[in-house]
């Protein structure tokens, strides 16, 4: 079971990086599964290379610094 509160530390690290492109990202949810829910938000929220954002910095990071991390995905 992956840990809420380690997910939230980490997205606590990327936020910086986010915030100053105009962007930021909240924490919504962890299924059992280790998929993780989150909504970019400001910039990041309609920008065309928001999934890219997820994928290849969110995610990646997520999955290396937290056990049991598979995926991260938009909020719905």
């Amino acid at each position: 079971m992956v840990n809420e509160n380690d997910v939230k530390a980490v997205l606590e690290l990327i936020r910086p990086s986010l915030q100053a492109d105009g962007g930021d990202v909240e924490f919504v949810s962890v299924d059992e599964e280790g998929v993780v829910a989150v909504e970019l938000q400001g910039a990041c929220k309609g920008c065309p290379m928001s999934q890219m954002t997820l994928a290849n910095g969110v995610e990646r990071i997520l999955k290396s610094r937290v056990p049991g991390v598979t995926r991260v995905v938009p909020a719905k």
